[in-house]
């Protein structure tokens, strides 16, 4: 399936917009593109999940990675939009114990 990747960049800023499916097809891009913001120096990124429709384990890994590259260059994640769908997949790993999810959208990704 296909993963539509938008990134708006606002100085340190990343507002990442995702829409589509995360999974072994789609996840290399995604990876490549993310480490790509997090090589700069205190990135803070919000990815906003509200249009993606599925993910996979290959989806998580992903943003484990993205996690720790972001923590390595004293940056931030957050996430919006969570479904409740992937909400329970984060539940189910514990990764909600360490990722900031939230649910809701307060007027999207700017």
């Amino acid at each position: 399936m296909n993963l539509t990747i938008d990134i708006k960049e606002h100085a340190n800023e990343y507002d990442v917009t995702l829409a589509g499916e995360i999974d072994a097809y789609t996840a290399p891009e995604l990876k490549k593109r993310f480490m790509g913001i997090t090589e700069n120096k205190n990135p803070n990124i919000t990815v906003d999940f509200t249009h993606v429709s599925y993910m996979d384990s290959t989806g998580l890994g992903v943003f484990i990675a993205l996690l720790k590259a972001v923590k390595a260059n004293d940056g931030s994640l957050q996430f919006v939009g969570v479904s409740d769908r992937l909400k329970r997949l984060f539940d189910i790993t514990g990764l909600t114990e360490i990722l900031n999810l939230n649910s809701q959208v307060e007027g999207g990704v700017k």
